[in-house]
């Protein structure tokens, strides 16, 4: 078939064709936006899900439906190397400016203590040379936001910026994704900021996405997260939706699958969103002509595992050292009775595995955490960040 009229999109955080599953989420972000606007109490929102679940295409819709609402509005990615105050300065910095404001005066103070907040430095010792600003003209504002603790400072910040936007009878949103890598200060802040926030009655909302660990992260942090914030686990598409992920692009470009080639395609991609778009391309491509059929599928079916072991399982593979490979293929043999190894396993079962004490794993099992390979939802146990990872490891 055409390969330019190829409508599937496999792409780190790119928007498929059609948004299939998500329908409940977006249109209750509706609502929440809907009651901020209107003054109404609302919590802050937490997307988790393992990878290639489609979170980040997830929060980049819901930023969307913000936009259309007249919010204004900002996006950052957090990294374990990294602190949070500059790359959230940026994000507010754009959301300040979707605003729009026509008191200059007032604007120019909420930027001021944007620019202040940004600038200033965890400790005395740090150099005007290391100062920065998200490209804010305005002189900084002393007094407000620079004390250097990031709890107080980032209160504050969001304090005045949610006055700005009542004042312009709007809101701000603020997303942030990959929340997990944020340090426990960091987590600390956010969580004190956000129930400040909603205490005050300001229209500011944080819709964070994260792994599926991602609510033990912030309960550990504040033991008030649990109810600061609305959790929404993302999961795989059932059938339905996994079907019409599939069926809704090619009627756009004229072409249909059989009812078997559907089943084949369910069972090769699980209902991962990800593994959808990635078998729908290859398929589409490599299909003489429609119907699309089931034998399409499995003629196509070991390109497809190709390319997803270079660019979406390899990649990940290649970031762990030859002990931390060791790790992982320990855990997927630890977990060989579920095909998809997307439940957890004891850390003890994969000691065993390898032969060895569980203590003395634990620098692999750490920096693997890091790395955002694996996660721990409870003690003494741990799973693939990524499904279908288990099953890509014993092939190898």
């Amino acid at each position: 078939m055409d390969p330019i009229r190829n409508p599937y999109a496999p792409g780190a955080g790119q928007r498929p064709p059609e948004l299939a599953g998500r329908d409940e989420q977006l249109a209750a972000f509706d609502v929440v936006l809907e009651r901020v606007a209107r003054g109404r109490p609302e919590r802050s929102l937490v997307l988790t899900g393992l990878r290639g679940v489609g979170k980040t295409v997830l929060l980049n819709a819901l930023r969307s439906q913000a936009v259309r609402k007249g919010w204004g509005t900002g996006k950052l990615e957090a990294r374990p190397d990294q602190r949070l105050r500059r790359p959230l300065s940026s994000a507010l910095h754009q959301a300040v400016r979707e605003l729009g404001h026509p008191a200059p005066d007032q604007a120019d103070h909420v930027l001021g203590v944007l620019r202040g907040f940004a600038q200033r430095e965890a400790g005395p010792q740090a150099k005007l040379r290391d100062q920065w600003s998200p490209g804010i003209d305005v002189p900084a504002v002393r007094g407000r936001a620079d004390s250097g603790d990031i709890e107080i400072d980032l209160v504050e910040l969001l304090t005045d910026v949610g006055g700005l936007a009542a004042d312009l009878g709007k809101g701000v949103a603020v997303f942030l994704d990959e929340m997990q890598d944020l340090g426990p200060d960091d987590v600390s802040a956010l969580c004190a900021a956000c129930h400040e926030i909603s205490q005050s009655g300001l229209p500011v909302i944080v819709v964070g996405a994260g792994l599926p660990h991602l609510p033990a992260v912030l309960s550990a942090s504040k033991s008030y997260s649990e109810r600061l914030f609305s959790y929404q686990r993302i999961d795989r598409l059932d059938r339905a939706e996994a079907d019409r992920a599939l069926t809704a692009p090619a009627a756009s470009e004229d072409a249909t699958f059989t009812d078997d080639a559907l089943s084949t395609m369910y069972d090769a991609t699980g209902g991962y969103p990800y593994f959808i778009q990635a078998y729908g391309k290859t398929v589409w491509d490599l299909a003489p002509r429609s119907p699309i059929t089931a034998q399409d599928v499995a003629v196509a079916a070991p390109e497809a595992e190709r390319e997803l072991a270079v660019g979406f399982f390899g990649s990940r593979y290649d970031r762990a050292t030859p002990g931390e490979r060791d790790y992982l293929r320990a855990m997927a043999d630890a977990a060989a009775d579920d095909a998809d190894a997307v439940g957890s396993v004891p850390t003890a079962d994969v000691a065993a595995v390898l032969g060895k004490k569980p203590q003395s794993l634990s620098p692999a099992r750490d920096s693997l955490l890091k790395k955002g390979l694996i996660y721990s939802g409870e003690r003494g146990r741990i799973a693939f960040t990524v499904p279908h990872f288990g099953r890509f490891l014993r092939s190898r």
